[in-house]
């Protein structure tokens, strides 16, 4: 077990550079299953969760490199097998071998997938419409095994637009027969950073990023390229941070395009930021003006900033509510922040947050990845000195976050612990 330790309320400056999309990668490795030949990934970052993709790539006869922020893929001996509990509960992502293994193979038997503890996630979308495409899924207790004679095109009306379920059946859909059409399709950056690298391989994809998709399906893959786009969430989490404890902090790597919903925000609270090509320049607000935040589909605001998000809201002067719409769980982490001091009431899945309140050092645990984004920025900010536990969950998703705040002024440490709490 490890823990992040911070002497939080350091004033912070200097230059930061976001990875490459944790939303995006986790969909392109194993997208890559669907050809034979070679793929290179580009801009990767080193996360857990690549590293345990990888593994399963592996374990399917994948031949892999990984050095320089640039994955080689090569699929020439892949064979299918099964993806056991050990490797599908270790993430959520581990879902997307269900497309791409039913459309090379025409059959997958993979555990269910894991992840965080942020709600039910069902992934009935995603079964539902693969049974539209003909397969057959036997649901056992703790896996699924699906399989197709044809794989069929079909049109979809996703009842909620899921980007877990968009990219699914994209990848699925791929090498169908026919013509499938996704309407209400989910419109994250990220799909279209998919699509990008499977219209590489020779897929025909068009709409990406918009509310229909229409995929025709072809017979064959080829070899693929494609470069992993900046992670927005992980750009909002230092805007937060830069919001709060930045002297001229840049953020370096942004496509402003993604995050406009953040950054009208943060207009809205009074914090003021300049753009200049791709990063943005930051510097922490005095008297921070009371916000409401609702989390919702893209472009609202993301579901994935509601968290550390919150954190901030406890230093405006004034009443503050957050509502989260997407998962039923992403509150877990107010008891947390209330034990630092904070003024948090919750009522189902809102939070009515009284501000400013300052915030002392504690033992505080990260519930999820993004639970873990709100105690760093809370421990960040917070007189004394934080501990925070399970940050597992943390280092899924952020590169190198210890280094990256130690470089511009945080007294942070990674360090081993057996103690849990």
């Amino acid at each position: 077990m490890k823990k992040i330790i911070i002497d939080g309320g350091q004033e912070i400056s200097g230059t930061i550079k976001i990875s490459g999309a944790k939303n995006s990668i986790v969909a392109l490795i194993p997208a890559s299953i669907l050809t034979s030949g070679k793929c290179v990934i580009k801009n990767v970052p080193d996360i857990s969760d690549v590293r345990i993709l990888l593994e399963i790539m592996r374990e399917l006869g994948s031949e892999i490199t990984f050095e320089n922020e640039t994955i080689i893929i090569d699929n020439g001996n892949v064979k299918n097998k099964e993806i056991t509990e050990e490797f599908a509960s270790k993430l959520r992502a581990s879902y997307y071998f269900m497309g791409s293994l039913i459309g090379k193979f025409h059959k997958v038997d993979i555990a269910c997938p894991g992840g965080c503890v942020i709600g039910s996630r069902p992934i009935d979308i995603h079964l539902d419409s693969f049974k539209k495409m003909g397969i057959e899924i036997d649901e056992q207790q703790s896996k699924f095994v699906m399989t197709v004679d044809e794989l069929k095109g079909n049109h979809f009306y996703l009842n909620f637009p899921s980007v877990g379920a968009t990219i699914n059946i994209m990848i699925a859909s791929t090498l169908a027969k026919g013509q499938t059409i996704i309407e209400n399709a989910a419109k994250e950056p990220e799909i279209a950073n998919v699509a990008s690298f499977l219209n590489s391989m020779g897929a025909k994809i068009f709409g990406a990023g918009t509310s229909k998709i229409i995929i025709d399906g072809v017979d064959e893959l080829y070899d693929g390229f494609v470069e992993v786009i900046p992670d927005r969430i992980e750009a909002g989490t230092y805007l937060i941070i830069g919001s709060l404890l930045g002297n001229n902090l840049t953020i370096e790597n942004i496509i402003e395009s993604h995050i406009e919903s953040m950054l009208y925000k943060l207009k809205e609270a009074g914090i003021k930021y300049e753009s200049k090509g791709n990063s943005i320049t930051i510097t922490a607000a005095k008297n921070l003006k009371p916000i409401n935040i609702k989390t919702t589909v893209y472009p609202g605001f993301p579901t994935d900033l509601g968290q550390p998000m919150s954190t901030l809201l406890t230093q405006c002067e004034g009443e503050c509510l957050f509502e989260e719409t997407i998962y039923e769980n992403r509150l877990r982490h107010i008891p947390h922040l209330n034990s630092m001091g904070a003024n948090i009431k919750v009522f189902d899945n809102q939070a009515l947050i009284l501000g400013k309140t300052p915030l002392h050092g504690k033992k505080v645990k990260a519930t999820d990845l993004r639970a873990g984004a709100s105690m760093l920025v809370a421990g960040l900010i917070a007189d004394g000195r934080t501990e925070i536990y399970n940050i597992e969950h943390l280092l899924r998703g952020y590169e190198r976050i210890v280094d990256k705040l130690s470089q511009v002024g945080v007294q942070i440490k990674l360090v081993e612990d057996e103690e849990n709490i």
